[in-house]
């Protein structure tokens, strides 16, 4: 008998001992930020600016463009040149030498198509690389803005094929990009126009019951989605109002301290703010796809809406525009997300699922804008509109951390 409990001993200290050597063999030295883990994953999951019909990241539009912003995020946070130079050649893919922007089609007065102008800005004004030519492609988009059609208030349409129309996603494609711009070559009645285009989305598209922002607004009240009193969508997408709350606290970047309207923005965020806390998913800290529906059959939390509200409130608190109360939501939200959604693969990249690949009104096929046809878009894995949100997400919450 002590034979055996001898023999069990030393297989059992034996075991231990190679369990301790392969643990110590295998656990990372260091782990990285999950902001700069996922900026990785995705550059190497991307590694080339290939042509469009292999590669998204290579397509001009505001996909891509929010990628390339949050890597800057990443690269401003570390200052690590890879991550510049891997902007630097995206972009440069989709900017030939006779100063025109590859895909791009000013003729369309796409808003969508405005957003990857911000990363344009970012690079004139790097030491080391040619100027000229990203202040000439950015100089093309604005041109698009200046000729936007426009309601007769003055909100820009979403694109020239959706007249009259004005969508939450529309004052996250242009405006930041349109108040930085201002600010670089000091032009200051464009701030006035910019203030206008949030001032038309808070006269219109706030429910005034929930204080949510319905997804677009039909002046001309002629299109089947819209309510034939308030020309208002019928229902509260959160990607939608998160692209509005991005296009808050990042305008705000550029806006002088002493523009009249800056405040009202501010107040705006603040509006904002606790609405969104408080359909904030008590459970898992995240936000559903269909706003105000929470546990409603067939609706989700969604990973690109949540990511989203926790940028802005992180960095609303950050920056001063929020009280410090509204870090503790996001620190919820993130964990959530991190918790929920975020993957290691078997090659060892991370992944993030549970983004919505679209939501939208109008076009063809038709898109109603039901609590239906929210629930019957797909949901993707890595899709660029989660990860963007999701790297910015990290990185407020990685600065937020390292303040304390």
């Amino acid at each position: 008998m002590k034979l055996q409990v001898m023999l069990r001993f030393c297989l059992v200290a034996v075991w231990v001992t190679l369990s301790s050597g392969l643990y110590a063999q295998t656990k990372p030295k260091t782990t990285l930020p999950l902001s700069q883990q996922m900026a990785d994953s995705f550059m190497q999951l991307y590694p080339d600016s290939v042509p469009a019909s292999r590669n998204r990241a290579a397509r001009w539009g505001y996909e891509h463009g929010l990628m390339l912003k949050s890597i800057e995020r990443v690269w401003q946070r570390t200052g690590d040149k890879k991550y510049l130079d891997y902007i630097v050649k995206t972009m440069d893919y989709s900017l030939p030498a006779d100063g025109s922007i590859q895909y791009f089609k000013m003729a369309d007065y796409n808003l969508d198509n405005i957003n990857a102008g911000r990363v344009l800005l970012t690079l004139m004004q790097q030491p080391g690389l040619d100027k000229a030519k990203y202040q000439r492609a950015a100089e093309l988009l604005h041109k698009q803005l200046q000729d936007q059609p426009t309601t007769k208030e003055g909100g820009y349409w979403h694109k020239k094929r959706y007249p009259y129309q004005i969508w939450l996603d529309g004052l996250y494609m242009a405006e930041p990009f349109s108040a930085e711009y201002s600010k670089l070559f000091n032009q200051p009645a464009g701030f006035d126009h910019v203030a206008l285009q949030f001032a038309q989305v808070e006269k219109h598209l706030v429910d005034p019951k929930t204080g949510l922002l319905y997804h677009g607004y039909d002046e001309s009240k002629e299109q089947k989605w819209a309510d034939k009193t308030t020309g208002l969508s019928p229902n509260f997408w959160s990607r939608g109002i998160g692209w509005y709350a991005m296009a808050l606290v990042d305008v705000l970047d550029y806006f002088p301290k002493d523009h009249p309207q800056r405040g009202q923005l501010i107040k705006d965020l603040q509006r904002l703010a606790p609405v969104l806390v408080k359909y904030q998913d008590p459970k898992t800290g995240g936000w559903w796809q269909v706003t105000d529906q929470a546990n409603r059959k067939g609706n989700y939390i969604e990973t690109s809406g949540s990511c989203m509200f926790v940028y802005a409130l992180a960095k609303g608190v950050r920056m001063g525009y929020l009280d410090k109360k509204f870090a503790a939501p996001a620190q919820k939200g993130y964990q959530g997300i991190v918790k929920e959604f975020v993957a290691t693969e078997p090659n060892g990249l991370l992944a993030l699922n549970g983004t919505v690949s679209v939501g939208g009104l109008g076009g063809d096929p038709y898109r109603d804008g039901s609590y239906e046809y929210y629930l019957s878009e797909p949901i993707k894995k890595n899709d660029f509109k989660g990860v963007g949100p999701f790297i910015m997400a990290s990185v407020e919450m990685e600065m937020a951390k390292g303040k304390k």
